[in-house]
């Protein structure tokens, strides 16, 4: 048999390969199937709207943009599925009592159906800081992340050395269970280890209960402190995690963490009667025209930091400019924005910025 030489099959190759997806171009994602995780974990499946590929990096996240109750809301969600499998992505909500978005995900969203996404984005991703041996630790639906690298750890079959360790309430609540297991059949490198609360459900659970202490943490993985350590879940949590760690003497400059402070609730642009804060001295004023609130923007303080300090409530989340959930309508004044792609150029043409990146260069109006 002839052998044809690569690079004459390269040209035909990237033929028949669809495109990159890019949200600047085409933003709608198609949801093409719904996982039911644990009773109050869903993953949702997308797939571009017209035929590409997903690049991401495990690790980063996903902006959503919703309409609900005639608003638009963003919010950032972890990519849970690995990108080794570029047809297909997938985010695991946890249902939030009171969650505007997490329980209208849960309640509507089904195959078929459309919505908007801005990304992915962020800096949490192992790959950037490469380690001969990592732990992760989790709690919660703070697993997504550190799935999203476990799971392209084990698609890519390279050695490794990672131990994965997720807390969790009740055996019944630990998200992808299976598949950890599963991977840690196929992964000599990989170990897992899961602290759960309480059994309930689940007496012969012989696994540690209560929490995650510095005792469990050396008996989990003796060789903590040399390990990169990727830690995420709810704030609570990776306080306590932090206190182990700097108990244990480990070198917090190889500690990574990720964590989102949603503003999931119906009051996010409730403010005080007693907010008012008249534009004084150096800086700009900030006009809130729906609420009236008129705050003080002092030299080289974002609008997001100011509405805060004056005890406005915004929605917000990265505070870096990437996710774009504090995205607002601009009614009148000039801002200086460094945003990191939280907001497409289309949107900026609109007169739509971001709060948390911006700082103004004259007096502003906001639509809120």
């Amino acid at each position: 048999m002839d052998m044809i030489a690569p690079d004459t099959l390269a040209p035909e190759v990237l033929r028949i390969l669809p495109p990159l997806w890019l949200a600047d171009e085409d933003d709608v994602l198609v949801c093409c199937q719904r996982r039911q995780e644990t009773d109050d974990v869903v993953s949702f499946l997308f797939r571009p709207r017209n035929p590409a590929l997903f690049r991401f990096t495990a690790g980063q996240f996903l902006t959503l943009e919703l309409e609900i109750g005639g608003e638009t809301i963003n919010r950032c969600y972890t990519i849970s599925s690995s990108p080794t499998r570029p047809d297909r992505l997938s985010i695991t909500v946890k249902r939030t009592p009171g969650g505007i978005v997490s329980n209208w995900l849960h309640d509507n969203l089904q195959p078929g159906m459309s919505l908007r996404a801005l990304g992915p984005a962020g800096e949490f991703c192992a790959g950037n800081h490469p380690a001969p041996k990592y732990l992760f630790l989790s709690g919660g639906s703070g697993i997504t992340p550190l799935m999203s690298m476990a799971r392209s750890a084990h698609d890519l079959a390279e050695p490794c050395d990672i131990v994965f360790v997720h807390s969790a309430r009740t055996p019944r609540d630990i998200i992808f269970r299976g598949e950890l297991a599963l991977m840690t059949a196929n992964l000599s490198g990989f170990r897992t280890a899961f602290v759960c609360e309480r059994t309930d459900g689940e007496p012969a659970w012989a696994a540690p209960t209560g929490y995650l202490n510095l005792p469990l943490l050396e008996l989990i993985a003796p060789d903590f402190a040399q390990r990169e350590v990727f830690c995420c879940g709810p704030a609570p949590y990776m306080a306590a995690v932090r206190a182990v760690l700097a108990a244990g003497g480990f070198d917090m400059a190889r500690y990574h963490e990720e964590s989102f402070t949603f503003a999931d609730m119906a009051e996010d642009s409730v403010v005080p009667a007693d907010a008012d804060a008249p534009a004084v001295g150096e800086g700009h004023a900030v006009e809130f025209a729906k609420s009236g609130i008129t705050v003080h923007c002092a030299p080289g303080q974002s609008v997001l930091e100011a509405a805060r300090a004056a005890g406005l409530r915004l929605p917000s989340s990265c505070t870096k400019g990437v996710c774009g959930t504090c995205k607002s309508q601009l009614v009148s004044g000039q801002v200086d924005m460094k945003h990191g792609g939280g907001i497409r150029q289309r949107e900026i043409d609109k007169g739509m910025f971001l709060p948390c990146c911006s700082t103004p260069l004259t007096d502003l109006v906001l639509d809120r």
